[in-house]
């Protein structure tokens, strides 16, 4: 598995919290904590940016993706909004997850709670050349649900 570094600030309001880890050896996404001063309840249906505590800076060629963790939504219907959340090389705010209540019942943030995972990944930038025309492809402009649901 490739390594990066990735320089990091814990904010003042996660002073106490400790900084994004993997879960295990093998885990793709940093565990992103609620660093909210207070819980903050969701109802069904509510949006709300929670604060993660950190702001990190990234390398060129890299981004961060911001993920929902698979056991809140599966228990809980909690996950984010704009999934996967960018965040550019050259961004220096806060790390926020936007979560999203699709459950049937409130659900209640608390303060150092594991809301969200960060994957860190290669990018590339494309240089766009402008064709009259595109080769042809056996799909060819085929779209949502043009190749059916059984194999």
């Amino acid at each position: 598995m490739e390594s990066v570094v990735v320089d990091i600030v814990r904010l003042p309001h996660a002073a106490d919290l400790p900084l994004p880890a993997y879960a295990t050896p093998g885990a793709a996404g940093l565990d992103l904590l609620a660093a909210v001063a207070d819980p903050v309840e969701l109802a069904p249906g509510d949006v709300r940016l929670v604060p993660t505590g950190i702001s990190i800076a990234l390398p060129p060629g890299f981004e961060a993706q911001v993920r929902p963790r698979s056991g809140l939504a599966l228990k809980h219907g909690l996950t984010l909004l704009n999934s996967p959340g960018t965040i550019d090389a050259d961004y220096r705010g806060e790390v926020g997850a936007i979560l999203v209540n699709h459950g049937r019942a409130p659900f209640r943030v608390e303060r150092g709670m594991r809301i969200a995972q960060l994957v860190v990944a290669r990018v590339a930038q494309a240089s766009l050349r402008e064709r009259d025309a595109l080769d042809a492809t056996a799909r060819a402009a085929g779209g949502f649900g043009s190749t059916g649901v059984r194999t």
